[in-house]
């Protein structure tokens, strides 16, 4: 028999780390998620040059909804002059990134050191375009 998943869970904590807001997630980011994320994101960057790592080792499941909100943090923080960088190095997420066409959009890094780093270092970078 088929399970039909009617309950996301997303779980989120939050550091400054010289300067720089890390947030942790864990869980799933879909349509049930997406929208208090967004809204706790869009608090973090609403200043000007925010500077933030979203930490997505722990994360079970994204969908369209949650590459939206990643999206759309992207584009706020951009436009305030700051910096996203993606924390992961799960195939499937990064899979999903290429076919989304969404590869170059992000600076993503497996680790966090090499996230918090004041410049990325290459050999971490993930290459999700092509």
């Amino acid at each position: 028999m088929t399970e039909i998943h009617t309950t996301a869970t997303l779980h989120s904590s939050e550091r400054v780390i010289a300067g720089t807001t890390v947030v942790t997630l864990r869980g799933e980011i879909d349509l049930l998620t997406a929208q208090p994320l967004s809204a706790r994101l869009d608090t973090l960057t609403a200043d000007p040059r925010p500077d933030l790592v979203l930490d997505l080792r722990s994360l079970s499941f994204i969908d369209c909804a949650g590459l939206s909100v990643l999206c759309r943090a992207q584009n706020r923080i951009v436009a305030r002059g700051g910096r996203l960088r993606l924390v992961t190095s799960n195939t499937g997420f990064l899979r999903i990134l290429r076919h989304a066409v969404l590869g170059g959009v992000f600076e993503i890094h497996t680790r966090l050191s090499h996230a918090l780093a004041s410049t990325p270092e290459p050999d971490d970078v993930c290459a999700t375009a092509g």
